[in-house]
């Protein structure tokens, strides 16, 4: 057993001085590509059309032309009812208008005569009015018997089912020999003996988050994956959004219905889908992977990682940051100059460092933006205050007075740009983020202004060139988290197990001996 927790101790203690090694970094190139934003959705492929076929002719089925999955043309036949019935009631009604016509004919000479007659005075009024009587009512037997007529054919002909356009047979609810019931004549709507749809044109009815929604409108390209064709991707068209939310699970979200061309019918109905809507697209810009970027709360953390001194880092990005103030007014002059929009005041005052607009001191950010401070705290409070913070150390009651000061005057001001100068920051500008660039072969801290991202690349807007390279390290939180597990092993050990710190020391002798056990 012993002998087993020394096993178990040795390894502990190497794998602390395996993770005390400097840890190690990726040197990625600046490089241009395509970056494009979307927003994820899902949802199932269904068709613009679907018509559920049914038979105006009642009866069995004695034929059966198509099977699901055929593709057909309009007025092609599907199916044939029995014709029996039918053909009997047509030649009924055949024989009625011959009878219908005899009479009229009967009709015609009948009243021919009563007109003659009634000239000469040979019959009376009544006589003659009753022979007008009789020929109007053959008149009207016989269209009549052409009515009736036509309807015993269109009868006839409804024996025949055909397409009624144009599309692929979904489903088939009828098989041969079944007794099917017309919706003419049953007041349950009859029996549906096919589903059909054009698969020419399909679409999806995806779910977008309500927080990605306002990026969505009509227009915009998709992309459309399904299982059974994983490295194949459809184009698609977003044709409109849906104005009622739907709530599933307690989350809002908009169907988006989605247009996609399949000339192919290689999207069958129902197929689950994955849509990525392209909400942004930046082509051939400059990209550095997400995974280099480094916030002004984690620099400190990287440059332990990278053994900078932290306060070193600190004083080299305000440098940087000022130059590029620097650089800001004369590019805005030369824009100007330039018959360009932008225009500077040259009436306004400049902004005193110390002194706000309010009476109070004031402090320019890391991102150059000057900001309104409370009475009696100064920017050297502040500044102090946050590198405490972001490299672990205690503050003073003083620092910690100065940031609630802070965080109450922000949240009076809401967070705006009004006489507080608050942190929102303006939607349009780029996000501002710190960069670790190998210079003449040595870490050092760059920050740049950053555009679109799509989770793995994000595009750069200023501060670097395709000639630079980053630096990509791994979290703070996981070396932090080494470095924790690194000092509990130490502390549970008390900096080694006797026996097995004697049996590392001896092992490292050029004459081992064993042991002895504890």
């Amino acid at each position: 057993m012993n002998k087993y927790l020394a096993g178990l101790a040795v390894l502990g203690i190497v794998g602390c001085h395996k993770t005390q090694a400097p840890v190690s970094y990726e040197a990625v190139p600046v490089e241009r590509r395509n970056v494009v934003v979307s927003a994820s959705a899902s949802g199932a492929i269904e068709p613009v059309l679907t018509v559920d076929v049914k038979s105006k002719a009642s009866g069995e089925i004695i034929t059966m032309n198509v099977q699901t999955g055929d593709d057909v043309k309009e007025d092609q036949l599907l199916a044939t009812i029995d014709p029996r019935i039918p053909r009997n009631s047509l030649a009924q009604a055949e024989a009625n208008l011959q009878v219908a016509q005899a009479q009229l004919g009967n009709a015609n000479a009948q009243l021919a005569r009563s007109d003659t007659l009634f000239k000469a005075q040979a019959i009376t009024q009544t006589e003659y009015d009753q022979a007008r009587l009789d020929h109007a009512n053959a008149n009207a037997n016989v269209i009549k018997a052409r009515s009736d007529l036509e309807n015993a054919r269109d009868r006839m002909n409804d024996t025949k089912l055909r397409a009624p356009l144009a599309g692929t047979i979904i489903t088939k609810n009828v098989e041969l020999g079944t007794v099917i019931s017309s919706p003419t004549t049953d007041v349950g709507g009859g029996t549906v003996l096919f589903k059909m749809a054009n698969l020419d044109t399909v679409q999806i009815r995806s779910l977008v988050d309500e927080t990605d929604i306002a990026k969505v409108q009509p227009g915009l390209r998709t992309t459309i994956t399904v299982d059974a064709y994983p490295n194949r991707p459809f184009e698609g068209l977003v044709l409109k959004v849906e104005p009622q939310a739907t709530v599933q699970q307690n989350v809002t979200m908009f169907n988006v219905l989605i247009r996609i061309p399949n000339p192919n019918h290689l999207l069958k109905p129902g197929m689950n889908t994955e849509v990525e809507i392209h909400v942004g697209q930046a082509n051939n810009v400059v990209t550095i992977p997400n995974a280099a970027l480094r916030t002004q709360r984690d620099v400190a953390s990287a440059a332990q990682v990278l053994g900078l001194d932290p306060n070193e880092v600190q004083q080299q990005l305000a440098a940087a940051r000022q130059q590029q103030q620097q650089q800001a007014p004369a590019n805005r002059d030369s824009a100007s100059l330039g018959g360009g929009t932008a225009r500077r005041d040259t009436t306004a005052a400049k902004p005193d460092s110390t002194k706000g607009a309010a009476g109070g001191n004031t402090m320019t950010t890391p991102d150059g933006r000057t900001i309104q401070l409370p009475p009696g705290v100064t920017e050297a409070q502040i500044r102090s205050a946050f590198q405490k913070r972001m490299s672990g150390q205690e503050l003073t009651p003083a620092e910690q007075n100065a940031l609630s000061a802070m965080r109450q005057m922000m949240m009076r001001n809401g967070g705006g740009q009004g006489a507080g100068g608050g942190f929102r920051r303006n939607q349009g500008d780029p996000t501002s983020y710190i960069v670790f660039v190998l210079k003449q072969g040595k870490p050092t801290p760059v920050p740049i202004r950053t555009g679109l991202t799509d989770l793995d690349y994000i595009e750069v807007v200023s501060g670097l060139t395709e000639q630079d390279t980053v630096l990509v390290l791994p979290s703070a939180s996981l070396v932090n988290a080494q470095r924790d597990m690194q000092q509990r092993m130490r502390n549970f050990t008390g900096g080694g197990l006797p026996g097995v710190q004697q049996q590392q020391t001896q092992q490292q002798r050029p004459q081992a001996t064993t042991p002895a056990r504890p």
